[in-house]
């Protein structure tokens, strides 16, 4: 029987991460899930995990901290084996204002696990799967937000920029690695039911704009992983470089 794929996903204890984790699991994969500070919550979705015939694991770890990064990877290469899919998912927004209100160290927070996190973990990822350093090949997703072609205005601008940001990344390394057997997307989701809203200090966002969205209500975390999955997939063999926008018509 051939090895299970092994994927590790940032942020996967909670919305989008934990959804991306139950489905990839289905879908027979291997899944670590990585996550800051709830250990209850990843360890419900690891058991989601183990529960669909998958070898789950949580590994504590804040992609702001770049021992915390190294870690993580090097806990995967021995608890799971050789890495062929990875996530970047965790995102955060700090608290919502205008730019000339908004504080410069939740601005340089945003930007180290949003921006600098998401290279760091490239760095590993990439070394472990490159086919050119004796890994398998793979592919990886990157979570964007439909805040970087809106731009963020009066709420977070700078999450907004950090966004464009992992677009940019998405371009450059789709390009950079398709001779190391990488394929490298991006999923752009619009407003989605998770807790990403009331951590920025608008926990009414979704029942204020949600009816106003073309769909009339906001997505869910489980739409937005089906698109992740198909990405991971053998299905998207031929897709690298795209920006899959989940955001149900914004």
């Amino acid at each position: 029987m051939a090895a299970r794929p092994v994927l590790l996903i940032t942020g996967a204890g909670r919305g989008i991460g934990a959804a991306t984790a139950r489905l990839a699991a289905a879908r027979g994969f291997d899944v670590a899930v990585n996550y800051k500070s709830d250990a209850r919550s990843a360890a419900a979705v690891v058991d989601a995990v183990n529960a669909a015939g998958g070898a789950g694991l949580a590994i504590a770890g804040d992609m702001g901290v770049e021992a915390d990064i190294a870690r993580m990877f090097e806990t995967v290469d021995a608890k799971l084996g050789t890495l062929t899919h990875f996530v970047y998912n965790c995102g955060i927004t700090g608290k919502a204002s205008r730019l000339e209100d908004a504080d410069p160290a939740t601005m340089r927070q945003v930007v180290d696990v949003n921006v600098l996190g998401a290279l760091l973990c490239l760095r590993h990822a990439i070394r472990r799967m490159s086919r050119k350093r004796g890994g398998t090949g793979g592919a990886i997703v990157l979570i964007s937000s439909a805040a970087a072609g809106l731009g963020g205005a009066n709420e977070y601008v700078w999450y907004a920029a950090s966004k464009g940001a992992i677009e940019s990344m998405t371009v450059g390394l789709s390009r950079e690695l398709t001779a190391d057997g990488i394929r490298v997307n991006a999923v752009s989701p619009g407003m989605i039911a998770t807790d990403i809203h009331a951590a920025g200090g608008m926990p009414d966002r979704l029942d204020r704009l949600g009816p106003t969205l073309p769909m009339g209500r906001p997505g869910q975390p489980e739409e937005v992983a089906e698109g992740i999955l198909f990405l991971l997939s053998d299905a998207a063999s031929y897709i690298t470089g795209t920006v899959l926008r989940v955001t149900g018509g914004r």
